[in-house]
């Protein structure tokens, strides 16, 4: 395959995956493996490796992030990944992703969020190959391509980088992670289309302290999304929903008497994990909020 050709195939690859993911921003396994373009059946993830390889193809489709792997893989600054080689010599598995840096095509960063689930982020590239410390630079987005140094951003430069990796990774990954947790479904009135779903910031993300962990988010739809930011909805440290006195005392149509008065009272639907419950701490200072605005 020419290089002309196989940037059509990961272009009509990264439609078709873009579509998948829409609603959910999430990917399983099964879907990568059997994922298809035109009744071809091209395999977007390895089976027990970190990194796909295709036969036909001259570089690297795919890469796996774990946070929680063996491999050094981080994230470097707000707009490279440092993705370690992988083991024993410089070649190997790693002989196509130095080709998809020489060749500069775009490739497939998978981010595991939990057993055989995954946030993928396309297209990214390699801007560098380091075999002093064994591993490659990831960027996510095909501008920096053109910077003579990824690693010592100009302000200008850091500032796009910041603005680019939010847009890309850090709020589409946190709604991935959210949605996931709560089963893809308002946590307050369990409308399950991805579509209509948001991952709302207990704490907002623009507090020192309101990070992008599951247990600082819900999963809401987006009537009660913004319901929530705009203190017409609460949610107690008990799992309480409370909307606020004032809309509850109001008369209207079917939508604020089913969709917001209706609930008033309501226990949340929680996470099976424990872990990804949201903080009793976070929600207990966000009522606070909730209460001081009426």
């Amino acid at each position: 395959m020419d290089i002309s050709a196989e940037n059509i195939l990961r272009q009509a690859i990264f439609d078709h995956l873009d579509e998948m993911v829409r609603d959910t921003g999430i990917v399983t396994r099964q879907q990568l493996q059997e994922f298809s373009v035109d009744g071809e059946i091209h395999r977007l993830i390895d089976h027990s490796r970190g990194i796909r390889n295709p036969k036909a193809m001259l570089a690297t489709l795919s890469i796996l992030s774990n946070p929680k792997g063996r491999y050094a893989d981080e994230e470097l600054t707000e707009s490279l990944f440092s993705y370690a080689y992988r083991e024993g010599s410089t070649a190997g598995d790693n002989r196509k992703l130095r080709r998809a840096y020489e060749l500069q095509l775009p490739f497939i960063l998978l981010r595991k969020i939990d057993t055989g689930v995954f946030f993928p982020v396309f297209p990214v590239y390699a801007v560098a190959d380091d075999p002093e410390n064994r591993r490659f630079l990831i960027a996510l987005d095909k501008s920096l391509l053109s910077i003579d140094d990824p690693l010592h951003l100009r302000p200008l430069e850091r500032r796009y980088a910041e603005r680019v990796t939010k847009q890309r990774l850090h709020q589409p990954e946190f709604r991935g992670r959210v949605l996931h947790a709560y089963g893809v479904q308002c946590t307050v009135c369990n409308l399950k289309h991805g579509g209509l779903l948001d991952a709302a910031h207990i704490i907002a993300d623009t507090k020192p302290h309101g990070s992008a962990e599951v247990d600082n988010g819900l999963s809401l739809c987006k009537i009660h999304h913004a319901a929530y930011d705009l203190n017409f909805l609460g949610i107690s440290p008990d799992y309480e929903v409370k909307i606020n006195e004032t809309l509850l005392e109001e008369k209207d149509g079917p939508m604020l008497r089913h969709g917001l008065q209706a609930m008033h009272g309501r226990t949340i639907s929680l996470p099976s994990k424990r872990s990804d419950k949201p903080s009793r701490e976070r929600l207990s200072e966000r009522f606070e909020e909730f209460i001081a605005a009426h």
